[in-house]
């Protein structure tokens, strides 16, 4: 096993056992359930924007380990950040698990986000990792739901 891989795993288990931001936000000013059909995953976002910026984001629900870990870092990733820059965030992601992008290329807002990189792989993980993201762009667009069956870009 290559250090990356070993590292991809304790990242995983990580934010899987101690999820960031795993609460319902009480006033948010956007929501948005998503579901996996293929894993079962379900979980919904939650956002506080003021004016063009996500001031709080967090989610709640269950899933798979990837999942989980994606909502997570998700989190981490978008707080504080200006709407457009977040969509930016997750249209590399979505190249980046698609296969579309190579991260170690540079030039890209991904920061730790990278190191799902390995997802693509494994193309029935892809929507487990990719679950928050389309929920967290659902929410930005007010969409009701989103779910992954089916998947299209909805940035």
């Amino acid at each position: 096993m290559s250090y990356s891989s070993e590292l991809y795993q304790q990242v995983i288990l990580d934010h899987n056992k101690k999820p960031r931001n795993f609460r319902k936000l009480e006033d948010p000013t956007h929501i948005c359930p998503g579901h996996n059909p293929l894993c079962g995953d379900h979980l919904t976002i939650y956002l506080e924007i003021d004016g063009e910026t996500i001031q709080d984001v967090c989610f709640e629900g269950s899933g798979c380990a990837i999942s989980k870990a994606s909502a997570s870092m998700m989190t981490e990733a978008v707080k504080g950040k200006p709407v457009e820059e977040v969509r930016g965030i997750f249209s590399q992601f979505h190249d980046m698990l698609t296969g579309d992008m190579d991260p170690s290329s540079g030039g890209h807002q991904l920061g730790k986000l990278a190191i799902f990189e390995g997802v693509k792989e494994y193309s029935s993980r892809v929507k487990c990792a990719s679950l928050s993201w389309h929920a967290l762009v659902g929410a930005l667009n007010m969409q009701k739901e989103v779910c992954t069956e089916g998947e299209q870009d909805p940035s």
